[in-house]
């Protein structure tokens, strides 16, 4: 590790209307070392990684590289100054091979030919990747998939590589077998710049983490000699919140039954969902474990009437569903938070207020009669924004303009409105912040105690054990085991989610 700055931000100011979303940032990352940057949602981390990638341009304030102040117009800027990006979710092409999607827009580096697969085989030593150029990357793994976007930005000629949640979509294992895949990257030279939620995870992985709160640097401190309640304190002046659970409000009452779903794949030729059987009772969180792309999605989209069962049967509170549509079943009493909020709970370009219409648009308050009921909604949603804490000055603002976390509380808030019977809670705390997360957790916890029926799909393990009564494991379209939450270890549930042994 030299002492040379890889990259320094100087009084980083951007401001948009309404909001200063940098206000005077520094940061400082040091050549061959890997840097965590945390905050929470709204902090300004995404704006000034945007500025530092070229997607957006600082109001005030300087970039240097490598000592030499740079200014970047485009990421194709920042790609030429060895800066690149992994983003949380990838951007990549399942019906082209490994070799085919990194040199796709990077044709210029080394042709599309020998020479290309040559630079991928060797770079693919470097990031870990085993699969060869020639594979399709519908093939392959999450942990592969992200091993390939770092192989492109390398390819590109990336000396720092920031990554941005990288392990949000990864089991214990995977993201151990990251960590050492950028340690050795580390010792060959490589700098990162890592963005994480996960405070125990930067703590291990990271060597100085900066913090920054309301557009603000708060400080820069040394991972090894900081705690994650510290980190959590400069980050939302609070201890690190836990999603314990432990004191039981499962009653007998069924809420929701599966028996023997199965969804075929598009032409027949495979299962998405294998005979699956679920019961979730009233006052009981089902947690659903496993390796995204085993049928979580899925079965989610079936239950929600999204997708058309090829067989089985949906029963809420004893009542046959299954050829329900997706709002009837919303009618009846199923609240849902989807896994992607912004293509399936939101409409960013519109205002709070008509988001809070989304799935509700034939019920009170929304709707009067046939009619939508302006004045009601409005009402509603300021209320939902005082009860959940979702950071805006008004039900007008866009969506858009508000931050991941507050997005989220504001989706959580609505699908929580009309006292559904049962919540399907796909992957409800990704991507927000300790102080969100908490909010979160509690508000599951509330409506659990208080007799709400909830199916939760999670890919923090630490979430998933914490907040549920009981464990499912998903593999392939099919339950293939059970967990109990009060014994099951984080390592033997990724073990079971990946086929690797049998979850306690």
């Amino acid at each position: 590790m030299t002492s040379q700055d890889a990259v320094e931000l100087v009084g980083i100011t951007k401001r948009f209307p309404g909001v200063v979303a940098n206000d005077d940032v520094h940061l400082a990352v040091r050549s061959g070392e890997v840097h965590a940057l945390c905050g929470e949602n709204g902090a300004g981390k995404s704006t000034l990684m945007k500025i530092l990638y070229g997607l957006q341009q600082p109001d005030e304030g300087t970039i240097k590289v490598d000592g030499t102040e740079v200014r970047f117009r485009s990421p194709a800027d920042a790609i030429k100054a060895g800066i690149g990006m992994v983003h949380q979710h990838f951007m990549l092409a399942d019906n082209l091979t490994v070799a085919e999607n990194v040199v796709l827009g990077a044709e210029n580096v080394a042709g599309i030919g020998a020479r290309a697969k040559a630079r991928i085989a060797e770079l693919a030593g470097t990031v870990g990747l085993a699969a060869g150029p020639d594979v399709l990357l519908e093939q392959l793994g999450v942990a592969d998939r992200q091993r390939v976007e770092i192989l492109k930005v390398l390819y590109r000629g990336a000396r720092t590589v920031i990554l941005d949640e990288p392990t949000a979509v990864l089991v214990p294992q995977e993201v151990a077998n990251l960590f050492d895949t950028v340690r050795r990257m580390r010792a060959d030279g490589y700098t990162f710049l890592f963005i994480s939620h996960k405070l125990d995870e930067v703590r291990t992985i990271a060597d100085s983490v900066t913090v920054i709160r309301r557009g603000r640097t708060v400080g820069t401190v040394d991972a090894k000699e900081v705690t994650s309640r510290q980190l959590a304190e400069m980050m939302v002046g609070s201890e690190l919140p836990t999603p314990e659970t432990r004191n039981s409000t499962v009653t007998d009452r069924e809420v929701l039954r599966v028996q023997g779903l199965t969804l075929a794949a598009e032409g027949g030729e495979r299962m998405l969902l294998d005979g699956v059987d679920l019961v979730v009772h009233a006052g009981e969180v089902l947690g659903i474990a496993g390796v995204e792309g085993n049928g979580q999605t899925e079965l989610v989209e079936t239950i929600m009437g999204m997708r058309k069962s090829t067989s089985g049967q949906l029963q809420l509170v004893r009542k046959d569903l299954t050829k329900a549509t997706t709002l009837e079943r919303r009618e009846k009493g199923i609240g849902y938070i989807p896994e992607d909020r912004t293509r399936h709970g939101l409409l960013a370009p519109q205002s709070l207020w008509t988001n809070r219409i989304l799935g509700y648009q034939s019920r009170p308050p929304v709707a009067r009669g046939w009619l939508i009921d302006t004045n009601a909604t409005r009402k509603d949603t300021l209320r939902i924004i005082e009860e959940f804490d979702v950071r805006t000055p008004s039900c007008d603002v866009l969506v858009a303009a508000l931050s991941g976390g507050n997005q989220q509380k504001l989706v959580v808030g609505r699908e929580l409105s009309g006292q559904p019977g049962l919540l399907i809670a796909s992957h409800p705390t990704r991507g927000v912040d300790v102080g969100a997360q908490a909010g979160i957790w509690d508000v599951i916890r509330d409506a659990r105690a208080a007799g709400l029926a909830v199916l939760l799909i999670s890919a923090d393990l630490d979430e998933l054990i914490g907040l549920s009564d009981s464990i499912k494991v998903m593999l392939r379209g099919r339950i293939v085991a059970d967990a109990d939450p009060s014994t099951v270890t984080p390592e033997e549930l990724g073990a079971a989610m990946t086929g690797a042994g049998a979850a306690a």
